[in-house]
């Protein structure tokens, strides 16, 4: 394989802490890397170093000459006054480049220069790019290209970045959390597009499925150093148990030999000899070793929720629209004692807007929520919480609560309870400014859940979390002694949380889904092959009522639906099939004009706007005569 990447004893320290020391990894093509670390110990920064946009303390970085690098920044940043279009378009690629001279062009008054930008869409073969360039953006729901970036959203905009390093074919890919604020649907369709690219890719996600499914290596930051695995998250875990188990047997032996050299030391007069020295300093390292035993056991956290009696909240018929989007049409529901219900569905489905009516944050317009007098609600939303930055950690938490009632008369420290969800001592006795995006997070998460509520509210608990908070988490609900509603495009957190969904369809249509989400999208899956036979049960059966012949595949105990097509649908399917020839070949011949240069500029943006009409016209009938052949 090319090496794409090669890094050599990298180190980086802001300050007197120390994030990473010499560590040396390489990348190739056509390998698929995800970087695993716990927040704040250098996962954006190692990304940054590498895209050249942080320094690093010392070590060496090389790249292949002429490589092509994306890199999509956890907190993207465009000029506000850039359209959406040129967003998406940024690129060194030079097709994509062409595609929007040409688009800016066409939007133009005069069209001047259409004649070289033809050329070059010719030279460039970007014809074929514009169209993958409209898969990836309409996969990513960018319809509307001469919108401001300034009046994006956070969500949309990460979207807009994460088209701009898709459209470019980049050799190596660089994505930091690119899961963040894309529905289920996206998350699975970008699955299966870097799956199926040649690009490398290095990327930091907490998405344990993406990891699983997407990733050939996992590297690993841990105390300082780097631990490579070659294989996906499941091989992971289960090699970083082996490293850990190792390691502690190691240290054992250490610990029983530091018990040894440190009766030695206090047994030594003050005058020693050459080798006695020689002797001491070894022993110091034995000491450090000693000291640094991994632990990979995880802690039991068992918090007191508040009384919660049988009445939880009863939803009566509730109704919510914004114009002509319908979020709830007189929508019932009754909510169980213990109950832990996950939220899915598109973006703009309404599923943060359920949970303000719930809350009384957002009052519906008509219908009512009934809430049981003894729900206490704990509510984590996804914008966050605003800190004083000038605050230290700990001051943070305990001006909430000195302690948190573990119940059977136990209590935790507020100190106590942050080391618990992974803020040591030393990070507890920092300013807030200092933390990282994800810290600040679970920092949020631990002054919701030390109110002792018995019913907790979580939009999207899992964005900017690492991989290790969400296993303290998922621990920590699983042995809630409440009710929970959880929002999150984390399948692996939803199957551990859940007890059934509540899935958002749009347009005020929801189900109830007895099961997690990995049960849902294999009911999900049956049902569309179920859907496809009655598809083709229906072709058949449309074959032979036209007379023509047809072979039947005899299957023992199948039961198919049929349905004849109409008339006027088989008047339609018989034109269908003499129009697509058509317009495809109205296309290559527009095609073969544009490309020989003896049009004049008119006719030049005539056919220019034909050329783009064919290929829509072409793609709407072939999927109506798809739908109709089946």
């Amino acid at each position: 394989m090319a090496s794409y990447l090669q890094v050599e004893n990298l180190t980086k320290a802001f300050g007197d802490n120390l994030l990473f020391e010499n560590i040396s990894f390489g990348i190739a093509d056509n390998q698929r890397v995800a970087l695993i670390a716990k927040n704040g110990t250098g996962k954006t920064t190692l990304l940054n170093i590498i895209a050249g946009i942080e320094d690093h303390n010392g070590g060496n970085i090389s790249f292949r000459r002429d490589l092509r690098i994306g890199y999509l920044n956890q907190d993207p940043d465009f000029p506000k006054e850039l359209s959406v279009l040129d967003a998406c378009l940024q690129s060194d690629n030079e097709a994509v480049r062409t595609i929007a001279a040409y688009e800016h062009c066409m939007l133009s008054d005069d069209h001047s220069g259409l004649d070289e930008i033809l050329a070059n869409m010719d030279l460039h073969k970007a014809w074929d790019y514009e169209t993958r360039i409209k898969q990836i953006l309409g996969k990513l729901k960018i319809t509307d290209f001469e919108q401001q970036i300034g009046k994006l959203s956070g969500g949309q905009l990460k979207r807009v970045a994460l088209a701009n390093v898709l459209i470019g074919e980049p050799d190596l890919l660089i994505l930091d959390e690119p899961t963040n604020h894309l529905d289920l649907e996206m998350i699975e369709w970008l699955e299966d597009f870097l799956k199926r690219s040649s690009m490398a890719l290095l990327m930091v996600t907490h998405d344990r499925y993406f990891l699983d499914r997407v990733c050939t290596n996992i590297y690993e930051i841990d105390h300082q150093g780097l631990f490579q695995y070659n294989g996906n998250y499941s091989y992971y875990l289960e090699k970083r148990q082996e490293r850990i188990e190792n390691w502690n047997s190691e240290s054992e032996r250490t610990v029983n030999l530091y018990k040894k050299e440190l009766d030695w030391m206090r047994r030594q007069p003050q005058a020693r000899t050459h080798k006695s020295k020689s002797r001491t300093e070894s022993f110091y390292d034995i000491e450090e070793r000693a000291k640094q035993r991994r632990n990979n056991s995880a802690v039991q956290l068992d918090v007191k929720a508040s009384y919660l009696g049988s009445k939880i909240f009863e939803a009566k018929y509730v109704t919510k629209a914004y114009g002509d989007l319908k979020i709830l049409d007189n929508f019932y529901y009754n909510f169980a004692r213990y109950e832990k219900m996950g939220i899915v569905g598109k973006n703009g489905t309404g599923k943060s807007t359920f949970l303000k009516m719930l809350l009384g944050e957002v009052k519906p317009d008509s219908g009512s929520f009934d809430v049981g007098e003894t729900v206490v609600f704990g509510y984590y939303s996804q914008d966050g919480l605003a800190f004083d930055e000038q605050m230290k950690v700990l001051d943070v938490v305990q001006d909430i609560a000195e302690e948190v009632d573990l119940g059977n008369g136990k209590k935790m420290s507020a100190s106590q309870f942050l080391q618990y969800f992974l803020f040591t001592p030393e990070t507890q006795r920092n300013f807030v400014y200092k933390l990282s995006g994800g810290e600040k997070r679970r920092l949020h998460l631990c002054t919701v859940l030390m109110r002792n509520p018995n019913f907790l509210v979580l939009d999207e608990p899992t964005n900017d979390l690492d991989i290790v908070t969400l296993n303290v988490l998922e621990e920590y609900l699983q042995s809630f002694k409440g009710c929970v509603i959880v929002v999150s495009h984390d399948r692996y957190f939803m199957d551990k949380v859940v007890d059934h969904l509540m899935v958002f369809k749009g347009d005020a249509q929801l189900k109830d889904f007895p099961g997690n989400y990995t049960d849902f999208r294999e009911w999900n899956e049956l049902l569309e092959e179920q859907e496809k036979e009655d598809k083709k049960a229906e072709a058949k059966q449309a074959k032979a009522a036209s007379g023509k012949p047809v072979v039947v595949e005899t299957k023992v105990e199948v039961t198919v639906k049929t349905k004849k097509l109409t008339f006027n649908e088989k008047k339609e399917f018989e034109a269908l099939e003499k129009d697509i020839p058509k317009l495809e070949a109205e296309k290559v011949s527009i095609e073969g004009k544009l490309a020989s240069g003896i049009l004049s500029s008119d006719e030049i943006v005539k056919a220019s706007h034909r050329f783009g009409e064919l290929g829509e016209l072409i793609d709407e009938k072939t999927m109506r005569w798809l739908e109709l052949s089946e």
